[in-house]
């Protein structure tokens, strides 16, 4: 008996030096809590593991290059200059004018890629949280291993989990060639047990420091929505030239100074041979494939029709704009890409339009869209109908009750994996990231946004908004009745009450219905995110 008292002392100890550890996030405190109860002394350690405790040595602020814009043209509206004043005084990052194009999938957005890759002069920087050892990354690795062997100099970063099955022979055959890797939080001690639950979530590309790309797209082949067993895949990803790209160089750089140097023992064998100028090139039978564009991809792969995959607009413009970059960092208690978001839902006059394939928020995201409906705004939300993390579909199901009772307009897309991340505010400010609507990426995960000022990469975004709503459906508040009897009872027992007075429903003030699910968000980390 002396040892089981013992142990409840000991649990009850842990327990409060996690509620006050998190005592500014109660409902994360308490749902601590109760997995410790339910596994006694391994649920403070699996807090431990997942709460990342060792804060890196980074600045409080992300530190952007100064810029000389600090005010829009008056010809943007009010809410939208106070969006972007706001946007300065939390990041510190000023406007930077440039070019961008919007990107919609990802053969569209391989082909801009390998062309900035193959006319790249100086450098190229990559960094992806998914590269896969697949027919699309094997394409994509021999042309900057080419490329490197022409001179250019060459970065590499990858996530320790994300890109896990990129192969050693991979990573050795770019080491070979010149090209520098390094992995964020690798997959060995001691990271994966200070930083397993932190995630460089981030997709950059940067071509000679003026042009870069970022989204939603990683590198592998379900991006292109060829892929067996995956199917039509819907992402939005952002091409930046001139000035504005400068932010996310310095993400870059950022990372790159906490990644861990690859070290590969050995050699590859692969074999250059030298031109007359005294540069080394790869012999042809390991240089990139013959076909260049991705329509000749998609034949090779031979899994899906051109006609089934995304069609490409037939007026790809670049797009003037005024650009702000929004760094999320968990070694930084503000989470800035959470506030980002609050900011734009409430200084929003006219309407919002968000598009996320995760939707697992904290309480202030929630009552800045209920605000801003009460104040006239139109809300509407895409989200897929079907996720490839069902944890996370529960517990996104557990929020819309709320919301569509508040006047939030919500489609579930149907026509495959939905993964694009965007928000357009008044038809002037245009969002596009790597960032989802979810605590991991507002709290745990590195992440990085782009704040576009532009009515014309505003347009392009709501046209292809229209377009995913003719591919989806409304959710209605019988929908979510309907779903399975169990989720039907977590439903009415969790999420909602009856008001007598008024016979309306209300949700708990507490948040511990069904999101508990999200509190073990490293199994999130773990097994999908995108």
């Amino acid at each position: 008996m002396v040892w089981i008292f013992g142990l409840y002392l000991l649990n009850t100890v842990f327990m409060i030096i996690m509620a006050v550890r998190e005592v500014r996030r109660p409902a994360v405190a308490l749902n601590w809590i109760t997995i410790s109860f339910i596994f006694p002394v391994i649920g403070f350690g699996l807090y431990l593991i997942t709460s990342n405790p060792i804060r890196m040595n980074r600045s409080k602020k992300p530190a952007f290059i100064s810029s000389e814009s600090d005010m829009l043209p008056d010809s943007f509206g009010n809410s939208v200059q106070q969006i972007a004043k706001a946007l300065k005084h939390l990041t510190g990052s000023g406007l930077k004018s440039g070019q961008v194009q919007v990107l919609i999938n990802g053969i569209n957005t391989y082909e801009k890629l390998m062309e900035s890759i193959q006319n790249a002069q100086k450098t190229i920087d990559l960094e992806y949280y998914i590269y896969r050892d697949d027919e699309i990354g094997s394409c994509i690795t021999d042309l900057p291993i080419e490329r490197s062997l022409e001179g250019v100099h060459i970065r590499f970063i990858r996530d320790g989990w994300g890109s896990r099955k990129l192969s050693k022979n991979q990573i050795f055959r770019m080491m070979d060639a010149g090209i520098e890797c390094r992995t964020i939080f690798p997959l060995r001690p001691p990271w994966i047990f200070s930083t397993l639950n932190n995630r460089d979530h981030c997709k950059i590309a940067l071509i000679d420091g003026k042009e870069a790309f970022t989204g939603g797209i990683n590198i592998g082949e379900e991006y292109t929505g060829l892929k067996p067993n995956v199917g039509y895949w819907r992402d939005t990803h952002v091409r930046i030239v001139g000035e504005a790209s400068a932010d996310l160089k310095m993400v870059f750089e950022n990372h790159w100074k906490i990644a861990s140097p690859e070290h590969i023992r050995g050699k590859s064998g692969m074999k250059t041979r030298t031109v007359k100028d005294g540069s080394s090139i790869i012999p042809k039978t390991s240089r990139l494939k013959p076909f260049t564009t991705m329509t000749e991809w998609s034949t090779e792969l031979g899994t899906v029709e051109r006609t089934k995959t995304n069609k490409v607009p037939a007026n790809e413009k670049m797009h003037q704009a005024y650009v702000q970059t929004v760094e999320g960092n968990p070694s930084i208690p503000t989470p800035f890409i959470r506030q980002a978001y609050f900011i734009g839902l409430t200084q929003a006059t006219k309407t919002v339009d968000i598009t996320t394939p995760y939707f697992v928020p904290d309480q202030d995201i929630i009552m800045g869209l209920k605000t801003a409906v009460q104040r006239g705004v139109r809300i509407r939300l895409l989200v897929p109908r079907q996720v490839n993390q069902k944890m996370v579909e529960r517990a996104s199901f557990t929020y819309y009750g709320e919301l569509l009772e508040a006047g939030v307009q919500i489609y579930l897309y149907n026509k495959g994996m939905l993964h694009a991340k965007t928000m357009v505010i008044d038809g002037e400010v245009a969002e596009v990231g790597a960032a989802n609507y979810d605590m991991r990426s507002f709290r745990l995960n590195y992440e990085v946004s782009e704040f576009f000022y532009s009515k014309d990469v505003a347009i392009d975004l709501t046209e292809q908004f229209e377009q995913d709503l003719c591919d989806s459906v409304p959710l209605r508040m019988d929908d979510l009745l309907q779903r399975s009897p169990s989720f039907s009872a977590v439903i009415a027992i969790n999420f909602y009450f009856e008001d007598n007075h008024n016979n309306t429903f209300h949700k708990p003030s507490d948040d511990s219905n069904l999101r508990a699910f999200y509190v073990l968000s490293f199994l999130y980390s773990v097994f999908g995110a995108y």
